[in-house]
């Protein structure tokens, strides 16, 4: 089936999560990608070999992309990387900073030589940042962001469990190269963009940021309770099931002290009567209600929680997810077979096919003679 970026293709020296999730979205959206990789290929075709022999990473971030080794010191290699270019609209790389213009296809130097195309850098920080050269893998952004000052226990930071950093800054550069194609309809040029992993969850970061600076302290570490709205967060029920309830407004806390809880008059006690005085009153508050909860099993709770219209949530394992009713697939291929994925949030009216994992340079004689 056609997708919007059918006849769109895609150059992209690309490593780990943050580059390849871009271009995995565009290819989800019909764009031919060309994926360059070095002698050893991705490093994050080696990051694990769960299943079934590949990579987790490698397969979740590269189906139906070609791939093509490349050695761009060398005079051959190079020449032909500039073939590709001259005839790509999108141009991606995440080499390490500085690499690609020692090279000779510094993003600059690629629009200057072709106006129409679109370049993509995707670095640790901000190029003009005195930190421009540091290293920036996932969990230290995640560190120097202030993320893990707001993720965990009271007593510990953690790191939040997948790589948000990568994730953030792949996702912004893909909406950013929509925006540059859009643009291009209109003006005929290309446009370079650059993201950088740091300012992608330092943006993510805004409201602790603001707590701080015009609250006089940011938002303490809550574990699974929200730090700014009570009651948000988890309970244990009387048969062991943590369940999350949420609370959002005033007319939620009345309905939830007379259905839930059943004490319709703790909704004019001083202390809870708006989001400001619970947060202020939370353990007191939380006291209460883990009484309540912990005296019933999980489906009496999910009943009353149902008749009161309020938000509520299973604390899952990864085993909840695998079976979850709401967690949607999509087929695909990896090198021992297919394999059942969860499916792109971006929901399309057309159906798509299974797309295959791309093995190493399995590609790379065929775009050689496209290319020559």
């Amino acid at each position: 089936m056609m997708g919007a970026l059918d006849g769109i293709l895609v150059v992209a020296i690309e490593q780990a999560v943050a580059a390849p999730l871009c271009t995995q979205r565009l290819r989800d959206a019909g764009a031919r990608v060309i994926k360059i990789e070095r002698a050893e290929g991705d490093f994050a075709r080696s990051y694990d070999h769960i299943v079934d022999g590949d990579s987790a990473y490698f397969l979740w971030l590269n189906r139906g992309k070609e791939s093509i080794v490349l050695d761009f010191r060398q005079p051959a290699d190079a020449a032909l990387l500039q073939a590709m270019l001259a005839r790509a609209d999108i141009f991606v790389q995440n080499l390490a900073p500085g690499a690609a213009e020692r090279a000779g296809f510094g993003s600059a130097q690629m629009r200057e030589r072709h106006p129409k195309l679109i370049t993509c850098d995707i670095m640790g920080y901000d190029g003009n940042s005195p930190w421009r050269d540091k290293k920036a893998y996932d969990l230290l952004i995640q560190c120097e962001a202030g993320l893990a000052a707001t993720t965990g226990t009271a007593e510990s930071m953690v790191r939040t469990g997948v790589s948000v950093a990568d994730i953030a800054a792949g996702l912004n550069a893909a909406s950013a190269i929509m925006e540059a194609l859009f643009e291009r309809t209109r003006t005929g040029k290309g446009r370079g963009i650059s993201v950088a992993l740091f300012d992608a969850l330092a943006e993510w970061m805004t409201v602790p940021l603001l707590h701080f600076e015009h609250g006089g302290k940011a938002p303490r570490r809550t574990g699974l309770h929200h730090p700014s709205i009570a009651p948000y967060g988890a309970f244990a029920c009387s048969d062991g099931h943590q369940i999350v309830v949420a609370v959002q407004n005033e007319r939620e806390w009345s309905r939830f002290c007379a259905t839930v809880m059943e004490q319709p008059e703790l909704a004019d006690d001083a202390r809870f009567t708006t989001n400001a005085k619970r947060v202020e009153n939370r353990a007191a508050l939380e006291d209460k209600v883990g009484a309540v909860l912990s005296g019933i099993a999980r489906e009496e709770a999910v009943k009353r929680l149902e008749a009161a219209g309020i938000g509520w949530a299973d604390v899952n394992e990864i085993a909840g997810l695998s079976r979850h009713p709401a967690l949607r697939r999509t087929p695909a291929s990896g090198s021992a077979g297919p394999v059942s994925l969860p499916s792109s949030p971006v929901i399309r009216d057309e159906g798509r096919h299974a797309l295959a994992m791309p093995a190493l340079d399995s590609h790379g004689q065929n775009i050689r003679k496209e290319f020559a």
